[in-house]
């Protein structure tokens, strides 16, 4: 047997972990608890009541009432206590609001930022003009400026977001289009012979086919445009982006 360098038969001592006495442990509760109360009432106290509210982002014809909507709201709240349901109650009215983004100023300072949808096209109706975002919601309380696309539909849409399959397939194919490319957009329709077809002012036609690899397909176009040997064309098909074609006429 090896030594252990331990006398046989003494015994091995082992530490002794004193355990709390149940007076400290009552203690330590009733700290807790006093200090969750003071947490509580301090939370919605009026030493830390949003007083100030500055709102940032907003545009458009409703920006004031934006505004408006977000600062009341916010006034009913402590710098310790935001309550995001509250505010987005406040902008369910305003369409062209897609998130907001909050920060506090402690004890009485709130900042608040709109974050806005950017339409991509506008949907026409006859008499009817909408401005709509990439993801098809309807911005019935943005003015449309002329240099959006336009997507012609049989009816004005209703509600909030655009229902029209061909029509969100249109919206589709313009947000993936290259921002400095989309003001150069006149309109998007769906014709029967070439599917998706974007209009260039000034320009060629450009045919899609499908709403599929979209991106590949105005990387294609892109392609066209720039080769001055393509220059003049009526049209380009890139409904296969790997070999786009070109015509003279309305192919």
């Amino acid at each position: 047997m090896i030594a252990s360098g331990v006398p046989e038969g003494a015994r091995v001592r082992r530490r002794h972990i004193p355990r709390p006495r149940p007076r400290v442990l009552i203690a330590l509760v009733a700290l807790a608890g006093v200090l969750g109360g003071t947490w509580l009432w301090l939370r919605d106290s009026s030493l830390v009541s949003v007083d100030r509210v500055v709102v940032t982002g907003a545009s458009g014809p409703d920006a004031a009432r934006i505004g408006s909507a977000l600062s009341a709201a916010a006034r009913g709240m402590t710098t310790l206590d935001v309550r995001m349901d509250r505010l987005r109650t406040a902008i369910v009215p305003y369409s062209v609001v897609r998130k907001l983004e909050v920060s506090t100023q402690f004890p009485h300072g709130m900042r608040i930022r709109v974050v806005e949808h950017a339409p991509v096209a506008a949907v026409v109706a006859g008499r009817h003009t909408i401005a709509v975002a990439s993801d098809g919601t309807l911005l019935h309380d943005v003015l449309p400026s002329q240099a959006l696309p336009s997507i012609p539909v049989p009816a004005a849409p209703a509600g909030k977001r655009l229902r029209d399959p061909e029509a969100l397939r249109a919206v589709a194919l313009l947000a993936a289009a290259p921002y400095q490319l989309l003001a150069h957009v006149s309109e998007v329709t769906t014709v029967a012979v070439h599917g998706l077809v974007a209009q260039l002012r000034g320009g060629p036609a450009i045919y899609f086919g499908g709403a599929t690899q979209a991106a590949a397909k105005w990387r294609g176009a892109i392609a066209v445009l720039t080769d001055a040997g393509a220059a003049g064309a009526g049209y380009i098909d890139v409904s296969d982006p790997a070999r786009p074609a070109t015509g003279a006429g309305k192919g």
